[in-house]
């Protein structure tokens, strides 16, 4: 185990248990040093964004991060295993019980390319979710292979995607546990907070156990800050820290806070299609650049609105009254 002394400054709220909690993060890491980029492309990547903790940022990330891949010409899949399905309803599709879902997909009544929708994005399909997954919780407990029900399901059509993105629920249950043994790396967005650095020391945990247990190919893809405030100290000191300890499994892209990341669900659009000159926008074409990089990806700068099936509808006008026209002025005299 590592031991750090006075990592943290004394302002900060409890120096000493943060830095033990960051100090055990790495004991979670895997032992195995990343491998170099390599040229090749490789035949598929799945990737888990996860985190037990909610308002993290999970569904904004898996949301934007799919769908500026897409826009840069990676052919991606984004799967929604949240009950909550805001990731379905974030890219402008209705949530709708009767649907074909994830539900459907890992209790067998269908397969995963029966469930797959396109989205108004080339290069992006939605394999979506419903609130029927609080159900597969419980029915999945008895049934056999309950672990590798979601990774069975997707082995079929691996082959057709470059990426595939799993939006996690927030919550360490049957359903984040699918995820997991369904995907080759773990994607963790958090914030630079206290609180934050002891839920990823569980979730590290979890993912040593998972990789042990069930899939020895699951490896920390990166940790993501994300809802960043670089004005604070608290949030630089943070950052220090677990670019300490996590090394270059920190992404250098940070997500800043920006009200265009809150604004653009309720349009039913990725804030990347939404308003792409936004600064929360620009960083996440910034976090899949780094990812392809990671990856050994090359590919063409930012070619956005040209890969948009659908163009973005024009604002309404503002409807307003006419200005009366004015009167000339007339000296009322002669002269």
């Amino acid at each position: 185990m590592f031991h750090v002394e006075h990592s943290l400054r004394p302002h900060i709220p409890h120096p000493h248990s943060a830095t033990l909690i960051v100090t055990a993060m790495a004991d979670f890491l895997p032992s195995t040093p990343p491998t170099e980029a390599t040229s090749s492309k490789p035949s598929s990547k799945t990737i888990a964004v996860v985190n037990q903790k909610g308002g993290v940022g999970k569904t904004t990330t898996a949301i934007n991060l799919a769908a500026a891949l897409a826009l840069d010409g990676i052919n991606t899949l984004l799967i929604d295993v949240d009950p909550q399905a805001n990731t379905t309803g974030g890219l402008g599709l209705p949530r709708d019980e009767a649907r074909i879902s994830v539900y459907d997909v890992m209790l067998g009544h269908n397969t995963a390319a029966e469930a797959i929708l396109p989205t108004e994005i080339k290069n992006l399909s939605l394999l979506p979710g419903s609130k029927n997954m609080i159900g597969a919780n419980l029915e999945l407990v008895t049934a056999e292979r309950r672990e590798f029900r979601l990774r069975e399901a997707l082995e079929p059509i691996r082959k057709d995607y470059d990426f595939i993105l799993l939006d996690c629920p927030p919550a360490l249950d049957l359903l984040t546990l699918n995820s997991l043994v369904a995907s080759d790396g773990l994607l963790v967005p958090m914030q630079a907070e206290y609180f934050a650095l002891e839920g990823i020391s569980e979730l590290m945990s979890k993912l040593d156990r998972v990789a042990a247990a069930f899939n020895p190919e699951l490896k920390l893809e990166g940790v993501l800050l994300t809802m960043f405030d670089d004005r604070t100290i608290l949030s630089q000191q943070v950052r220090a820290n677990l670019q300490e300890f996590f090394s270059d499994k920190l992404f250098t892209t940070v997500i800043p806070r920006n009200i265009r990341l809150a604004e653009a669900p309720s349009h039913g659009k990725p804030c990347v299609v939404y308003d792409p000159r936004s600064r929360g926008a620009e960083a996440y074409f910034d976090l899949a650049h780094e990812l392809l990089q990671r990856n050994g990806l090359r590919t063409a700068l930012r070619p956005r609105k040209r890969l948009i099936v659908d163009p973005i509808p024009p604002p309404r006008d503002i409807i307003s009254t006419p200005e009366p026209k004015k009167k000339s002025r007339i000296w009322p005299f002669g002269g």
